[in-house]
């Protein structure tokens, strides 16, 4: 039996611009479905519950960092934001509501579907060699089943966040610079700045550390990065 092909919604108001990033999705694969307003956007995003959404960010009825914001109340669904503001802080807000990648128009269509494939790749579960599941604490990860728990309950992490807990917690003690962690999250650096990573570890800290000002988990390295903590049996071992 084929793989279904992936369903990627575009939030877009400009119709030349959706058909035109429609047509190249099409043509790699994918099945484009397109609305124009933000309202019906987050209406079909949660009815249809795509693979990906490609969200502009100025959009009638409602702008796309609130539709961003409500969907990731209550799900991991891939977001590429799509837009006309380049500036450093309207990337870093993005990022901090949750969207996987951002894109400044005028763009490339071609470079936009392998970033889409890019996120996609970020998204599928972990197989093979990495499949074991990781546990420090109460926090684990089941790479085989995408899950996150904490104290048993489960966590409700974006792709990005998932993967920067996973890259963490597979090497407990290895320092991570942030272009490091850029490396391994984005394709195409040259939009993504290294603050971005900040952003993330911060939102995940409020997920998983019962005090996010003094992280049991996560840890900065001053002047380098971050790492993952070493268990006390770990340390122990060192020592």
């Amino acid at each position: 039996m084929s793989k279904p092909k992936p369903i990627i919604l575009i939030v877009e108001d400009d119709l030349n611009t959706a058909n035109l990033v429609a047509t190249y999705l099409q043509r790699e694969g994918f099945i484009p479905s397109i609305e124009n307003d933000g309202v019906k956007g987050l209406r079909t995003a949660r009815a249809q519950q795509p693979d990906l959404v490609i969200l502009d960010l100025m959009l009638p009825q409602m702008d796309g960092l609130e539709i961003c914001r409500r969907l990731r109340s209550d799900s991991q669904m891939p977001i590429l934001m799509l837009t006309a503001r380049e500036e450093e802080i309207d990337r870093v807000l993005g990022f901090s509501l949750g969207a996987d990648d951002y894109v400044v128009k005028p763009f490339s269509p071609r470079e936009l579907v392998e970033r889409v494939k890019a996120i996609l790749r970020r998204v599928q579960p972990e197989v093979g060699h990495d499949d074991q599941v990781l546990q420090q604490g109460e926090l684990s990860l089941d790479p085989q089943k995408h899950k996150v728990c904490l104290n048993k309950a489960r966590i409700n992490l974006t792709s990005s966040e998932y993967k920067l807990l996973h890259a963490l917690m597979v090497a407990p003690g290895r320092v991570y610079s942030r272009s490091e962690l850029l490396r391994h999250f984005y394709t195409h650096e040259e939009v993504v700045t290294e603050r971005v990573i900040d952003v993330h570890v911060n939102k995940l800290r409020q997920k998983i550390e019962s005090d996010p000002a003094h992280p049991r988990y996560i840890e900065t390295v001053r002047g380098f990065g971050y790492r993952f903590a070493e268990s006390d049996q770990d340390r122990e071992v060192d020592g």
